[in-house]
């Protein structure tokens, strides 16, 4: 059981900080900076470690603060880029989801999507049906099927019945993507590396030829003066994101005038509502009624969710990105459409979620394209040793990590003894190697997938942590307090919104972001016992967290 002092969060800090005084000099340098907390730069620092290179990444706000985690929890092969006669991409993504579905079981699980045709309307099936026949040629399995009409009405009577043809099924995968992050940092920490959140890259750092060796950190977690840090590394990767061109103007000494922007940023925003208002068992693909663009609902975490958008997004700062009451119109419009009895309104919604797209821009302002016209290809660029990564997709993040690590072979040797085609995630299968708590048994098999997949290589340690009383879930969540403890005791938690909004899902599919008086208590036990937080320090954190959720998770003021 663990009872831990007042002082136990600062001790955490102190000791994830210890790792900078030990190795950052000019003498002693790092041989990878990694500055970016996302997917991308959990990759990166997963296929850098398993190489055995010194690796330090650093995320100024928490790990998956930014889109990773407020992406659409799809693990896709892109079955629109086959449409568009990009062959290759599509191969490269399914190959990867198939490669996820396979390595990490309970956090990557296949997801059945249905098409709905409508007479008259795009795409007929026979087309649809064309294109997915490839899909499934591309992923070496049969996945999809074709619902006649009346067959298709008896399982879904919902759906809007009007000029209705039949229905398209077929396969992806789904995730929770900060989680994916924080396991596949597990596995690069397993293997060697660190992993910060709340240190932020200030200013790069140039040698005299004017080249990037290392950057200056600000400690933002700091509780009074922020501390600062000059870190050295062999090569510096910048793997912000939608943020990617701030450090790259610093890398190339032009000033904003100047520097061309090649990053995009896209907002994409969501509405989660309840089983019981839009019960659904597999997820629906339509095109918006209004504009034709793609959108979607599924089934995530025992609540329905509806997405997404596809909108320009206002130039980017460290500030949180909320829904406007247009999209939340928008995405309402086109679900009440599709199913002819849901009526949802804004009464219905949970909560909400925005996150930003890098998108590579093909054109300048006058000749853009709307941003889902945009290709989701990355983009590494070099200036003066700074290597930047961004765009892409979730799913092939791997395939992002390794295009990284083949740039910066020109900044200096890498070891390419570990190949391409080790698993990504370290002891997946248990069947022959079990955790040793004797807990394990105890749970259901359904919960046991899901925990080994969370947190694969730490399953024992969160089994060990866990009191009686924690394998109960939160309330009709899938989550079970056991993982609230161990993200609280184990995983860099800082703030409220840490724990509720990524580490746990719960501020996402709880009413009010999870504070009621029930799980509020329980929480607060959680967080004095594992954090050492004191009634004042818990207050302050409510405070913040609410103000938080209630502007940027939960319904814009009408």
């Amino acid at each position: 059981m663990s009872q831990v002092n007042q002082h136990d969060q600062h001790q955490q800090r102190q000791q994830a900080l210890a790792p900078l005084s030990r190795r950052s000099s000019q003498e002693v340098p790092w041989d990878m900076l990694i500055i970016g907390g996302g997917i991308t730069g959990a990759g990166i620092a997963r296929e850098a470690a398993r190489r055995g290179l010194a690796v330090l990444l650093i995320e100024q706000k928490d790990f998956a603060w930014g889109t990773s985690s407020r992406s659409s929890k799809m693990v896709h092969g892109g079955l629109r880029y086959i449409a568009s006669g990009d062959y290759k991409t599509t191969l490269l993504s399914v190959r990867e989801r198939e490669r996820m579905l396979n390595e990490a079981s309970g956090l990557v699980n296949e997801m059945h999507y249905v098409m709905p045709h409508y007479k008259g309307k795009f795409p007929p099936p026979w087309i649809f049906n064309t294109l997915l026949r490839v899909y499934d040629g591309l992923a070496g399995k049969r996945y999809s099927k074709y619902f006649k009409k009346d067959a298709f009405l008896n399982l879904n009577p919902g759906i809007k019945q009007e000029k209705f043809l039949g229905a398209s099924q077929f396969s992806d995968a789904v995730t929770d993507d900060s989680r994916l992050v924080m396991r596949v940092l597990d596995e690069a920490t397993h293997d060697g590396a660190h992993a910060i959140n709340y240190l932020k890259a200030e200013t790069l750092i140039t040698n005299e030829q004017g080249l990037v060796v290392g950057a200056s950190l600000v400690d933002t977690a700091a509780q009074n003066s922020a501390a600062t840090y000059d870190v050295y590394a062999k090569v510096v990767v910048s793997a912000t994101g939608a943020w990617a061109d701030t450090l790259r103007m610093q890398a190339s000494k032009q000033t904003e005038q100047s520097f061309h922007k090649q990053i995009r940023p896209s907002r994409g925003s969501h509405l989660v509502v309840s089983q019981e208002r839009l019960p659904l068992t597999q997820a629906y693909t339509f095109l918006h009624p209004v504009d034709k663009r793609a959108v979607f609902v599924f089934p995530w975490e025992n609540r329905t969710v509806l997405g997404t958008t596809d909108l320009d997004h206002p130039t980017l700062d460290d500030s949180e990105v909320g829904i406007t009451n247009e999209e939340v119109d928008y995405l309402l419009a086109a679900t009440n459409n599709l199913f002819d009895d849901a009526n949802l309104n804004r009464e219905d919604v949970i909560s909400t979620w925005a996150g930003v797209r890098p998108l590579i821009s093909e054109g300048g302002d006058g000749k853009r394209v709307s941003p889902s016209k945009e290709k989701r290809d990355h983009s590494v660029w070099l200036d003066n040793n700074l290597v930047t990564v961004s765009g892409g997709k979730l799913t092939t993040f791997r395939l992002i990590a390794l295009d990284v690590l083949k740039v910066c072979q020109k900044v200096f040797k890498l070891d390419e003894s570990a190949t391409q085609d080790n698993a990504s995630y370290s002891s997946q299968v248990f069947s022959n190697q079990p955790p040793t708590s004797p807990k394990f048994s105890t749970l259901t098999p359904l919960l046991q997938q899901r925990l080994q997949g969370f947190y694969g290589l730490q399953l024992d340690n969160l089994l060990e942590l866990a009191h009686d009383d924690d394998f109960a879930h939160v309330t009709d969540s899938n989550t079970i307090w056991a993982e609230v403890r161990f993200a609280a005791h184990y995983e860099q938690v800082i703030h409220l919104d840490d724990l509720l909004l990524r580490r746990t899902r719960l501020g996402l599919i709880l009413p009010h972001g999870a504070m009621t008086p029930l799980i509020s208590d329980r929480l607060k036990q959680i967080c004095q016992q594992e954090l050492g937080w004191d009634e004042q320090k818990w207050q302050q954190e409510v405070g913040r967290y609410q103000a938080l959720w209630q502007r940027y998770y939960h319904l814009p003021a009408a």
